[in-house]
């Protein structure tokens, strides 16, 4: 397991907290404390560690990265007196539902003076000084996206901010019987049980926001056991019985199975648009539905209101004709289901399939720019950049798909030279994306209209 951490830099009553850059690979646009992973280079010995009670690897590492990321060394600070304190805060385990764990060491400086910092702009969108309740207000006010420990470090500093007690932020998870479930952003609560979906993914979003009423989205585990222990994990913060509607974001099996029990089972209204109750109907039968309440959502359509901001309907097909996007309009956040992954890719083809329409709808939540953007497959990431690069990498695709089409090439030889790296049980959704982008280059030519 990798090891990393973390700084909370302390002068009187604030702290320094610095928001990750959207175009990093791990935690894009996250707020989060300097710091980072433990090194080899990080074993020496260090008679600073000891004085403070903190082994010396992570003692050399909490240097050498405020060194890095922020310009400045602590134990010149050290050597010059404006340390007045360093203990050891807490430490964060990832939860073994993540298939990447580490062991993150969060460790309080309290300074003198604040100390000068240039910050290293590759990995640091930006930084500030605040006092540690204005930065629980701010994750209050959902402009904040965090890991989990972060906001039980946020909601304990604006407790008491001097404590030197060693507090506990771990993910209080029993995979026994409940699944997972994060607050990323204030109002949204995402819950993740196991889903019969699209590998790399293992697991589908199941989203509960609201606070005029509960709106649930995409219950959809992969069997009964999964479903109990959803239904235990959601009834610890709002009973199943007083949800107000259950929506469905499109037709994907992933996205809907065991959703009509719990409907059923709780007496619970269902919403979706027309075109995916159609198509659920059409592949599962006209009783899918039987005795569930149907409301069907349009464009536009205020679903919910979410920290007192209207939650909005958009329509993004492409990936599936039927399937929505939400948007609080304010622009916090948006939850864009299928249209990108952060775990595995999107698949754009067969019957509901429509690529120029996928780009469309890639370039209309472009266009909105909201602050954060959540999935169905892995985690709530910053900015629109993850959007922006999905749609390069589908127009770079189309010109070598193109030009493979002049060169005479078929389907299935094209599928080889793009996606020769791929395992062949992957090969028949790779030739579904080939063959909408081929209908998309005859009918619509290359590139797409902003």
């Amino acid at each position: 397991m990798r090891e990393s951490v973390s700084a909370i830099l302390i002068h009187d009553d604030e702290i320094f907290i610095i928001e990750r850059q959207n175009h990093l690979r791990a935690f894009p646009g996250y707020y989060s404390f300097p710091g980072g992973k433990v090194d080899k280079e990080d074993e020496t010995k260090n008679s600073n560690a000891n004085k403070f009670n903190i082994e010396d690897r992570f003692f050399n590492a909490l240097v050498r990265e405020l060194d890095e990321e922020l310009s400045f060394n602590l134990e010149d600070l050290l050597d010059k007196e404006n340390i007045i304190d360093i203990c050891f805060f807490g430490e964060a385990i990832t939860p073994d539902f993540n298939p990447h764990r580490f062991k993150n060491l969060y460790i309080k400086v309290f300074l003198k003076e604040k100390p000068s910092i240039t910050l290293d702009e590759g990995e640091v969108k930006s930084s500030r000084w605040m006092k540690s309740f204005q930065a629980f207000e701010l994750y209050r006010d959902s402009k904040m996206l965090v890991v989990p420990p972060m906001i039980t470090i946020l909601e304990d500093l604006a407790r008491d901010i001097n404590s030197k007690k060693v507090i506990d932020p771990n993910l209080k998870y029993d995979g026994k019987l409940e699944v997972p479930m994060i607050n990323p952003v204030y109002g949204i609560k995402q819950f993740m049980p196991l889903s019969h979906t699209f590998p790399p993914a293992n697991r589908t979003n199941c989203f509960l926001i609201g606070d005029d009423k509960s709106v649930l989205i995409d219950p959809s585990p992969k069997d009964e056991g999964e479903l109990k222990k959803l239904i235990f994990s959601i009834n610890q913060h709002k009973s199943v019985e007083d949800i107000d509607l259950l929506v469905l974001s499109h037709h994907h099996p992933d996205h809907h199975e065991y959703s009509t029990i719990l409907a059923r089972d709780y007496n619970l209204k269902m919403a979706m648009t027309s075109d995916t109750h159609h198509r659920i109907l059409s592949k599962y039968g006209e009783d899918y539905f039987k005795d569930i309440e149907i409301h069907f959502l349009n464009d536009g359509d205020t679903l919910c209101f979410e920290n007192d901001h209207p939650v909005k309907i958009i329509q993004t097909p492409g990936h599936d004709e039927g399937q929505i996007s939400l948007i609080r309009e304010d622009g916090a956040w948006c939850i864009v289901f299928d249209l990108i992954q952060t775990i595995g890719t999107v698949v754009v083809g067969d019957e509901e399939g429509d690529m120029k329409k996928y780009f469309d709808s890639l370039n209309k939540i472009i266009k909105i720019n909201p602050l954060y953007i959540f999935p169905s497959h892995g985690i709530g990431i910053g900015g629109i950049n993850k959007l922006r690069k999905t749609l390069e990498h589908r127009l770079q695709r189309e010109k070598s798909i193109s030009a493979y089409l002049k060169e005479g090439l078929g389907v299935e030889e094209i599928l080889l030279k793009i996606y020769s790296d791929i395992p062949e049980k992957l090969h028949p959704y790779a030739r579904k994306t080939i063959i909408a982008h081929i209908d998309k280059i005859k009918n619509h030519g290359l590139g797409y209209s902003t």
